[in-house]
């Protein structure tokens, strides 16, 4: 890359994670004067990169999702070839940003703030349901990758309202994750819990109840 074009990329990025730490801070409603103060440069130089406060939160989410992109990328395994490979890059990468927990608090803040821009609902749904189908198509029962998902998703968003975990639990977590992408079949037999259910006394009585 030519030196200026690798100049604006850099200037690009550290607009974008200045942004990043304020709107975190301050919420959606910065002003680009703001952040441009902040990053340390000129509103017409910010403005040369986002020339609206939209295409600066439009850029932070597209840098976002670039940033979870990378992180999977980088986890997953060349030599793993087995099902539940792309499950596993996920939980590994989910718990990797946990372990440093000033990245996932911000980033939990920031998809929270941003939630409130239309546009950048949308492009966060298109990159949700992108992983999402790779998930679905890693060659694990739907049991599993639901079990997954969740517990990734929820440990994340736990960054926001409970303790910091320390990293012994956060690797336990994360091996416990791990196990479940070990094995490809359902865990429950969904079936049988049914049958199971239907033949419980307790849905006997109810049932009685309701016809009378």
């Amino acid at each position: 890359m030519p030196g200026p074009q690798r100049d604006a990329a850099r200037t690009r990025r550290m607009l974008l994670s200045t942004a990043a730490r304020v709107i975190s801070e301050r919420g959606a409603g910065v002003s680009l004067d703001l952040v441009a103060r902040e990053a340390g440069v000129s509103k017409g130089g910010l403005l040369h990169h986002f020339s609206t406060r939209e295409a600066l939160l439009l850029g932070l989410v597209e840098h976002l999702v670039e940033e979870v992109d990378a992180a999977v990328d980088r986890a997953l395994d060349p030599a793993d070839t087995a099902p539940g490979s792309f499950a596993r890059a996920w939980i590994r990468s989910t718990f990797e940003d946990l372990s440093d927990g000033t990245l996932a608090h911000e980033r939990a803040t920031l998809v929270g703030i941003l939630g409130t821009v239309p546009e950048v609902v949308r492009r966060i749904r298109e990159a949700g349901e992108r992983w999402s189908q790779r998930l679905a198509h890693d060659g694990l029962d739907a049991q599993r990758v639901v079990l997954i998902s969740r517990a990734c998703d929820g440990a994340t968003m736990a960054s926001l309202f409970q303790r910091q975990l320390g990293q012994r639990e956060l690797d336990e977590e994360r091996e416990l994750l791990l196990a479940l992408t070990r094995e490809t079949g359902p865990l429950v037999d969904m079936s049988t819990e049914a049958h199971r259910r239907r033949a419980a006394p307790g849905a006997k009585r109810v049932s009685r109840d309701q016809k009378s």
